[in-house]
């Protein structure tokens, strides 16, 4: 696994993964409407020219697997998607260790679906800590969802 700049290339790949209907349900958020590519690559142009944004894509074996990415504002928080392709293999954890190697601003926080026990895991083992909890609606699920919201310091 190795961390890199993202190349306009990889959009094609972060679309792709958004379009996974099981990584859509565990991380609870999608666009309203998934399949618009115009939507997603409006919100991509934003994240890439927003120098509060500290972005890379996740790459395994010469394939992108996901991104990460820290919005670095008053409260920095991280967050990270990766294709269901790469699930169960340590890419995620692998990622955000190097990521939080790079990124080292604190406190960082991260606010991830209560069900979402893999996020959980990876985020509590690198020492976030549940500090509270927030109920939002989700598009993916059509319901109001539980989230962590967790923190590292």
């Amino acid at each position: 696994m190795q961390l890199r700049e993202v190349r306009a290339s990889d959009l094609d790949a972060f679309f792709a993964h958004q379009q996974e209907p099981e990584a859509n349900l565990m991380a609870a958020y999608q666009a309203r409407n998934p399949a618009d590519r115009s939507v997603f690559d409006h919100h991509w142009n934003q994240i890439l020219n927003d120098p509060t944004v500290l972005v890379r894509t996740i790459e395994h074996e010469g394939e992108v697997a996901g991104s990460i990415l820290v919005f670095d504002g008053e409260a920095p928080e991280i967050n990270f998607w990766t294709s269901t392709k790469f699930w169960g293999k340590g890419i995620t954890t692998s990622a955000v260790d190097a990521f939080l190697a790079e990124f080292t601003k604190r406190p960082l926080m991260a606010h991830v679906v209560q069900d979402n026990l893999g996020s959980i895991k990876v985020l509590e083992r690198r020492g976030f800590k549940t500090v509270g909890t927030e109920q939002i609606f989700s598009n993916a699920r059509a319901e109001v969802v539980t989230e962590n919201v967790m923190q590292l310091d």
